[in-house]
């Protein structure tokens, strides 16, 4: 049975999307793909615009987010905001020395209880226009925030 999203979108401060934001945060931090997919409607889109980069359906997100794991390894850190009245995530790269450094900026669209789109944004420019730290020096960083 397919898991597709209501139309409406819910409000950020809903208890339930914060619920599913938080989730997909931990699951993200711990580059837990089977996680993360499990919080995506089956449609779910990801895009990373101005990049021509384009994810419909929750098995390709996680082919993708499985090869950026591969990529840039796990132990990553993520940030909750609001952008827009949504729900968004600053993720953090590990760096191989310690720390993190400003990777993108996740814009979620969550409805009926899963995340329905991620807007993805990779300009570190972004993080200034939100006032956040571009680079986590070692020691800290605090999971699950």
């Amino acid at each position: 049975m397919p898991r597709s999203p209501a139309l409406a979108v819910t409000e950020p401060d809903d208890p339930q999307v914060r619920a599913v934001v938080q989730r997909y945060l931990r699951a993200f931090e711990a580059a837990d793909v089977p996680e993360l997919v499990r919080l995506l409607a089956e449609d779910a889109v990801l895009e990373m615009p101005p990049v021509p980069l384009w994810y419909r359906g929750s098995g390709d997100y996680g082919r993708f987010m499985e090869r950026v794991f591969d990529l840039r390894g796990t132990g990553w850190a993520m940030r909750a905001l609001t952008a827009n009245g949504q729900p968004a995530l600053a993720a953090y790269a590990p760096q191989s020395g310690g720390g993190h450094r400003a990777h993108t900026l996740q814009v979620l669209t969550v409805t009926a209880g899963l995340v329905a789109r991620n807007v993805v944004f990779a300009d570190p420019r972004v993080f200034d226009v939100f006032g956040l730290p571009r680079e986590i020096p070692p020691g800290e960083f605090r999971p699950g925030r």
